[in-house]
């Protein structure tokens, strides 16, 4: 009897809701949208036939407190050398359409000044090139999180972005795919970076991250070029770092020109010597393994990448990718060493460990960022040890 009645009690639950969502769409949402200039017309084709999608991960349900399918910390904490398992792919696919589009791609690097490798890493990276499938509808994703989600304001500010764009942009509303979280198309834009930074790259007046190729590198090129993308300047070098080279000296905030990182003995790897016009901007130590991987010396450019994807081993990979499209199979030269046997959970105590003790970690999330690593090595050398900058069992246990 239990099993039946709560089988009826889950559709006539999930009923509930969906009233609940109609009800927000006419009294809630609605006037926002007519304040800013959306019509009804353009309003009522939008949310025709949309419904909130409760197996959306985050969304707090009425009547509960916690979130439903939030991700959990859990997870077997992962070397970087697992993140560029699939590189391979991205640098063949992007090779394989640098012939192909060398005209529209000579164009957009010319009028935003972003190397057309950089470009194709990303591509294939966020949809591997369009190939991957964009499964939801943009208005039921974004509607049912600026309705249900934990991050209600933002995802109400991105679902008045997504109207602006059927009213102002005349993007039909139901060619707008979208992933689980409201990124939309080819460059996993969200609607309000569609409105600030999609353009037309193919010359038919539209900007259509759907389906045009030189619309979404276009697109991609002016986001990292509003973002301040130096033109002429690298992404970023591997570099080899002698231990007199505190691997806690590692951060944007710690940069110093290339000439004296080389000065204090760190070089480019492979005997190549850093370009002449680098040699007098500042560089930046990046180490995502600690010492237990390939080192770098990045540019701000670096930093732009993270602009496009927060992740240290994002905007690594994307650089890496790109070199590698352009000027051949330039692998990294330091090696990966195997790091394991925690998880994510771990991690986080450990940061929670070292922000009792007064250290930036950049947030107790389970993932070693660069605050997080530096931290380490700077805990490590005040203790007497030689600083790896990377979580390690030994460290969790002694600072438990």
């Amino acid at each position: 009897m239990a099993l039946i009645l709560s089988l009826i009690a889950a559709p006539a639950a999930a009923q509930s809701i969906d009233r609940q969502f109609q009800s927000w769409l006419a009294d809630d949402l609605w006037p926002e949208a007519r304040a800013r200039g959306i019509s009804s017309e353009t309003f009522n084709a939008a949310f025709a036939g949309v419904k909130p999608n409760l197996k959306l991960p985050d969304l707090v349900l009425p009547g509960e407190t916690k979130p439903r399918g939030t991700a959990q910390h859990q997870a077997e904490f992962r070397a970087p050398e697992a993140y560029f398992k699939h590189i391979g792919g991205v640098v063949s696919g992007g090779r394989a359409r640098a012939a192909g589009l060398a005209a529209g791609l000579a164009a957009i690097e010319r009028a935003y000044g972003v190397p057309r490798g950089i470009l194709l890493a990303i591509w294939g990276r966020e949809s591997g090139f369009g190939s991957a499938k964009i499964p939801y509808d943009a208005f039921e994703v974004l509607g049912t999180k600026a309705f249900l989600a934990t991050r209600k304001e933002m995802f109400r500010q991105e679902v008045l972005a997504a109207l602006e764009m059927v009213e102002r942009r005349g993007v039909g509303p139901r060619a707008m795919r979208s992933s689980w979280a409201g990124a939309m198309g080819q460059p996993q834009f969200m609607p309000s970076s569609y409105l600030k930074y999609a353009v037309d790259g193919d010359g038919d007046g539209r900007a259509d991250i759907w389906n045009s190729d030189l619309d979404t590198l276009a697109s991609i090129a002016n986001y990292l070029a509003k973002y301040g993308w130096v033109k002429g300047r690298d992404w970023g070098f591997e570099v080899t770092v002698p231990a007199t080279v505190s691997c806690a000296l590692e951060g944007p905030d710690r940069g110093k020109r290339i000439a004296d990182w080389q000065a204090l003995g760190v070089r480019r790897v492979g005997g190549k010597d850093f370009p002449a016009h680098e040699l007098r901007a500042e560089g930046y130590l990046m180490m995502p393994a600690g010492r237990y991987g390939p080192a770098f010396l990045v540019t701000p450019n670096f930093y732009r990448l993270k602009d496009y994807n927060e992740s240290d081993l994002y905007a690594l990979f994307v650089g890496h990718a790109g070199d590698r499209i352009m000027y051949g199979d330039l692998r990294f030269a330091g090696a990966w060493q195997r790091v394991a046997g925690f998880d994510r959970g771990d991690v986080a105590a450990l940061q929670r460990s070292l922000e009792r003790l007064g250290y930036d970690v950049g947030g107790a999330d389970g993932l070693a960022g660069f605050k997080t690593r530096r931290s380490i090595g700077a805990w490590q050398q005040k203790n007497g040890q030689a600083a790896t900058c990377f979580p390690e069992i030994d460290i969790m246990r002694r600072l438990k």
